[in-house]
């Protein structure tokens, strides 16, 4: 009897022992192992267990992210002339977005177009590019969607800016050339609009907030939907 009280004594000295030696900071002992550490695999890397033996899935072929939509034109001369025609712009011409247009135009426009529009930018003046139209060239005959079609895409030495700017920010630059063309032409000021609500366009894929903040995803995705569908609007972004 006495020897059994001295191994329960001793038993619990060393559990006492081994538990005031344990650092809580580290893990314990681990009995399954692969329940705690999972596998990782290197981005782009070649695994057997993968299908075609690759880690980095595609994804599938006509598929849409969520909260975007493709640009309805394409970078061809048929659908160029298409939005040229067709194509207009769905932001009201307020004070505001022709203002925000014009600090816009500012940073990426100016520089080769001139703050005029008459293809006298400072690179121009420097030589360093050549051959910039002005505005109102009669052969270019601008629109408000060949505007818009030539900064989502490019034209010759001007590259695209669909990943600089966000499909407002694009409509209100497009808003400030339109102008620009105008007083090139003489033509009279054009008069603002009142703005009876704020035009919701569909979310870009280089906006940082796709949804308001605060606003949980599903509903902030449904709502944009909705709102789309309701005002019937053409433009779809890229």
């Amino acid at each position: 009897m006495r020897s059994l009280f001295h191994k329960t004594i001793a038993l619990l000295l060393f559990a006492v022992m081994v538990t005031s030696c344990h650092d809580k900071d580290s893990p314990n002992y681990q009995y399954m192992p692969d329940m705690y550490e999972p596998v990782s695999y290197e981005a782009y890397g070649e695994y057997t267990v993968f299908e075609n033996g690759q880690e980095a899935k595609l994804p599938v072929e006509n598929s849409i992210p969520r909260g975007w939509m493709p640009y309805e034109y394409q970078n061809n001369p048929q659908d160029a002339a298409a939005a040229k025609s067709g194509l207009t712009n769905p932001l009201a011409y307020t004070e505001d977005n022709l203002n925000e247009g014009k600090q816009l135009y500012t940073i990426y426009c100016a520089i080769c177009h001139g703050d005029k529009g008459d293809g006298k930018g400072k690179l121009v003046e420097r030589e360093k590019i050549l051959g910039v139209p002005s505005y109102n060239d009669a052969g270019r005959a601008i629109t408000e969607g060949s505007v818009y079609h030539v900064m989502y895409y490019g034209l010759n030495n001007m590259g695209s800016y669909a990943s600089q700017t966000t499909i407002e920010e694009r409509w209100q630059i497009d808003h400030y050339v339109m102008s620009l063309k105008n007083s090139l032409d003489g033509a009279p000021e054009r008069e603002f609009e009142k703005e009876t609500a704020k035009t919701q366009l569909l979310p870009s894929r280089a906006d940082a907030d796709i949804y308001k903040e605060g606003e949980d995803v599903d509903q902030g995705q449904s709502g944009a939907n909705t709102r789309a569908t309701e005002e019937n609007q053409t433009e779809t972004q890229e």
